[in-house]
């Protein structure tokens, strides 16, 4: 990697370059979504104000915010291009909206973040979530098979004063989202391609094939066919790269369902051919839990299990 001078395109791996010189814009739908009226005056020449970004954060670990800081190289580029308006993460300073990006990190557990999120809503002109918390509920969504006040409980001297949700939610699940970055943390490489795709005013190109396409192109030995692990790389999302088959290891599903994924016919091959459904459940259960099409494909499977221990109680 080479440093970026300031106002140097950035270029992305198989993405056109993007010049993050072109701000002031922001986009949605194919079109700058608001006209700034704060321009600024140079001589004869009137030139747009770099649009402002703002970064929140709600039930989450700080590791998708971080990835924007982890930019390195083209941080200078980005700071260029953008007025970083809002970003508690990394500045003490922090100026009130209207912004016209929001960064959108972790997902709804609180009443109180419940009304937050609305706020930041009206204060946007576009809402990006970032990671697996925002989009899928996050890791935390697993209290969603659970009974929270027994968590209360056991965790807490005091429950009486913990003000909380019975479930984590995705902020989709509460507000108008425009686009959503998937991954535990997200990539960010397409955190760049989506600030200088709203920068220049024209829609992020992101995948949305799954992650067999990586190791193909990797050439990573598919690592059920070879080996029989329990791999869910034929329903998950591009993003990471396919690094978990490059280990010998099955993918877990970290980057979320890919478009128009198949995953009861990718359980029931597994099941037929000997994996256990209690090995299945976590696998479908962990970062991106809630989303939907892994959420119904657990409680198929958790269905199987729930089955075979009433058979096995029955014959006792």
């Amino acid at each position: 990697l080479r440093a970026l001078p300031v106002w140097a395109a950035v270029s992305l791996q198989g993405r056109a370059r993007v010049s993050l010189r072109q701000s002031g814009l922001d986009f949605q739908g194919g079109r700058p979504v608001s006209n700034r009226a704060d321009s600024i005056r140079h001589g004869d020449q009137t030139t747009l104000a770099r649009p402002r970004l703002a970064v929140f954060k709600f039930a989450s670990c700080d590791g998708c915010q971080l990835s924007l800081l982890d930019c390195e190289d083209e941080l200078l580029a980005v700071a260029s291009a953008v007025h970083i308006a809002y970003f508690p993460e990394a500045s003490s300073r922090m100026e009130a909206g209207p912004y016209d990006v929001a960064l959108v990190e972790g997902s709804i557990t609180t009443p109180h973040d419940a009304e937050r999120i609305q706020e930041v809503r009206r204060n946007a002109s576009v809402v990006v979530t970032i990671g697996a918390c925002a989009t899928a509920g996050g890791i935390q969504s697993l209290k969603n098979w659970a009974d929270h006040e027994d968590y209360l409980r056991c965790v807490y001297a005091r429950p009486e004063y913990i003000s909380t949700l019975a479930t984590s939610t995705p902020i989709a699940d509460h507000i108008k989202v425009d686009y959503e970055l998937r991954g535990c943390p997200v990539d960010r490489h397409q955190l760049l391609e989506v600030l200088g795709a709203l920068v220049a005013g024209r829609r992020p190109r992101l995948p949305t094939y799954s992650v067999c396409l990586d190791c193909k192109r990797r050439g990573t030995v598919c690592v059920e066919v070879a080996q029989g692990i329990p791999c869910l790389g034929p329903v998950t999302q591009s993003g990471c790269g396919a690094i978990c088959p490059s280990f010998d290891r099955g993918c877990y599903g970290c980057f979320g369902p890919a478009a128009q994924c198949n995953c009861q016919s990718l359980t029931d091959q597994y099941l037929n051919t000997g994996t256990s459904a209690e090995s299945l459940l976590p696998l479908l259960r962990n970062f991106n839990a809630a989303a939907p099409a892994f959420c119904i494909a657990s409680n198929r499977v958790e269905m199987i299990v729930l089955q075979k221990r009433s058979e096995q109680g029955a014959c006792l």
